[in-house]
């Protein structure tokens, strides 16, 4: 009785987990007063450029009159990604860390978000997790 030896498949190296962040830009325009007799609107998905640097403070970067920051001196974004039609934008293979997660507008770029240290639009990536976030354009809103 002969017996054949089986070889050994080669495996197929696992992916490695995605890690990054993902999310969805819309934008905001109008009266979004809250009142009994109507839903909150959540905004329309946008299509919109956005930029992520290191965790930015307000102390960090140069502002217009108007809030949107016109400068960035001397720290380059980590990624610059764009936003579909439905709004949504993935930025994979970021290093684990804080970051500041800005919309680019005509007038410079847009946050609206901090936290108790003043970092704008801050964000955290987590080792092998992918983060997911809504960023909300409003400026153009009345709350």
């Amino acid at each position: 009785m002969l017996v054949y030896a089986q070889q050994a498949r080669p495996r197929k190296p696992k992916p490695a987990p995605a890690q990054g962040i993902c999310g969805t830009v819309v934008e905001k325009q109008g009266n979004f007063m809250p009142g009994p007799d109507k839903p909150v609107p959540k905004g329309k998905p946008v299509v919109r450029e956005v930029v992520i640097y290191p965790a930015l403070t307000l102390e960090q970067v140069r502002r217009d009159e108007e809030g949107f920051i016109t400068e960035v001196p001397g720290i380059a974004p980590v990624r610059t990604v764009k936003s579909d039609k439905q709004g949504k934008f993935c930025a994979y293979k970021l290093p684990a860390g804080r970051y500041s997660v800005l919309i680019r507008e005509p007038k410079g770029l847009f946050g609206n978000q901090f936290d108790g240290q003043n970092h704008i639009n801050p964000e955290t990536v987590n080792p092998r997790k992918v983060t997911r976030t809504t960023l909300e354009i409003t400026h153009g809103a009345a709350f």
